[in-house]
């Protein structure tokens, strides 16, 4: 009976510590593989995934079972009663995949090897334990055996962190193989222009706009997506450059001091742009002076002389002109004194924006655009000065921003039939959210409703700036649709203290439930705006 039940328990436990593990090496990849975000999601949640009440009734079943055997003398009755319960309890346990994922674990490689070492160490107490019993007879020898699955599984977080920590030397082996190969790829191209974008926010749909604008002289090469880091930036350089590209536009992204050198020291840009200085990062980078420091480096790591450009409508950006030794094009929005490139006369409606913009010569063109928003005009501004920086003629311009399409879930407005949906749930900050409730507002075809879940990484501003959103919101739509009680208990104490009713404020577990709740909500002539899309450790459902 002994042995029967030696594989029962055996199938049940490796069944659950599998789940279990797969569920925490998921979240390791979606912290990008960075043991500290990993451990900070821990201590976060470590009421609810650590120490699970199956572990404590397992472990009150294997106190049991060693008191029967050694105590009771007992082993029988032990066999036939604890240790099955054990068995049951720990294969009725949490669910630990969730039906529905937003980004579903990727089988990478760099996964592959984090899944094999993982493994390794979930086996160790497992090969314990059996060492220890079989040097004993009967239900003796299976305890200790039992012992070793209950920690496999017990301490499966602690096996994926350590994993990921051993595995920190091979990875930057690798890195640095990619980063040395993107090196040599672009130290051939001496021909090549290297624009970089930074800012705290605008940095994808910026490039987004010099690739299109850029694109009616040259052969523009743009990094995909939100591809800011630096095994992003190799990976276009590695294996999407060609010899006809003439331009490379690269976006440069940070979470921590320092890493604008990195990115440069792979691709040092000829032109560099700064949109915006603002809280995004602000728990990584420490103070809204850090950020702003590393963002200016971008033009203190670029090639020496060549343009800058910024967005002086922001005082942090518009004193980062005496870093620059090359010229400096200043872009304003809000009418600033010295710009170079300004716009007048903006015009929003549903369907896209116009405006007359003027260069630094006072040549003028009238730009129709898609996109949606004031800061949408400002992005464009900063193509425009690149553009300027290297030959290109406004009327040129105009003719390729009338052809600019949103970027995708950022500002993204769309018809799903009788419905209106402005997606803007790739990210989301202070001032981002702020225009994208705006626009809300000017809907009038029907309800406005917004779904979201607020705003993070925002450090010790967040709960401020998600209660400020509140007021926001409270201004410009008919329905709140929050996604997780504790992520937007600031934006509900915004809403309150702005007035807006109880009874036109709704908070689901996760985006799936908000959507299902919609299905049979909306009516036609609606307008619903997805206001940030958190990722699954965000998720409180």
């Amino acid at each position: 009976m002994i042995y029967v039940f030696t594989a029962v328990t055996t199938a049940f436990a490796l069944w659950r510590a599998g789940r279990r593990l797969r569920f925490f090496l998921h979240l390791f990849q979606l912290e990008g593989y960075k043991p500290a975000g990993y451990l900070k999601w821990l201590r976060s949640h470590a009421g609810d995934v650590l120490f699970r009440r199956s572990h404590l009734l397992g472990l009150v079943l294997l106190l049991l079972a060693a008191v029967g055997y050694h105590v009771l003398a007992a082993p029988t009755l032990t066999t036939l009663l604890v240790l099955p319960a054990w068995a049951v309890a720990f294969a009725s346990s949490r669910r630990y995949r969730r039906d529905r994922e937003k980004k579903p674990l990727a089988l990478t490689h760099r996964m592959q090897r984090l899944v094999a070492v993982s493994a390794l160490l979930a086996f160790g107490p497992v090969l314990a334990g059996t060492v220890i019993g079989l040097r004993h007879a009967g239900l003796a020898g299976f305890l200790p055996y039992l012992g070793g699955l209950y920690l496999a599984d017990l301490l499966a977080p602690l096996w994926v962190w350590l994993a990921g920590w051993l595995l920190q030397p091979v990875e930057r082996s690798f890195q640095e193989g990619f980063k040395r190969r993107a090196r040599r790829h672009l130290a051939r191209r001496p021909d090549l222009t290297i624009v970089g974008v930074t800012g705290s926010y605008g940095k994808t749909s910026v490039k987004f706009i010099i690739a299109e604008l850029l694109g009616q002289r040259y052969h523009v090469l743009a990094t995909p997506g939100s591809y800011n880091t630096p095994m992003g930036i190799c990976l276009v350089v590695n294996n999407q450059l060609r010899p006809e590209h003439q331009v490379l536009v690269l976006e440069y992204g940070i979470r921590h001091p320092g890493d604008i050198r990195e990115l440069c020291a792979i691709a040092r840009p000829d032109v560099a742009v700064i949109t915006t200085v603002g809280v995004a990062h602000l728990e990584t980078m420490g103070s809204i002076e850090n950020i702003a420091q590393e963002k200016g480096s971008l033009i203190t790591h670029m090639k020496p002389g060549g343009p800058v450009v910024l967005n002086v409508d922001d005082p942090r950006v518009a004193a980062m002109a005496e870093r620059a030794t090359g010229r400096v094009w200043r872009v304003s929005v809000e009418g600033h004194p010295n710009a170079d490139i300004t716009a007048r006369d903006l015009q929003y409606g549903p369907d896209g924006t116009t405006f007359t913009v003027r260069d630094e010569e006072g040549h003028e063109a009238v730009f129709r655009t898609k996109l949606l928003g004031r800061h949408n005009v400002l992005n464009i501004l900063l193509g425009v000065a690149v553009g300027r920086s290297m030959g290109l003629r406004l009327r040129q311009m105009a003719h390729a921003a009338a052809r600019l399409q949103p970027v995708a879930h950022r500002l993204q407005l769309r018809q799903e039939g009788p419905i209106t949906v402005i997606d803007d749930a790739f990210n989301s900050n202070p001032v981002g959210a702020r225009n994208a409730v705006e626009i809300l507002g000017r809907f009038t075809t029907g309800r406005r409703i917004i779904v979201t879940p607020g705003m993070i990484e925002l450090g010790p501003r967040q709960e401020e700036e998600n209660r400020l959103f509140g007021h926001h919101i409270a201004a410009n739509v008919d329905l709140a649709l929050l996604v997780g009680e504790a992520q937007t208990a600031p934006i509900r104490e915004g809403l309150r203290e702005a007035g807006f009713p109880d009874e036109k404020v709704r908070v689901v577990r996760s985006l799936f439930e908000a959507k299902d709740f919609l299905t049979t909500y909306l009516r036609p002539g609606d307008v619903v705006l997805y206001e940030n899309d958190l990722p699954d450790q965000y998720d409180e459902a």
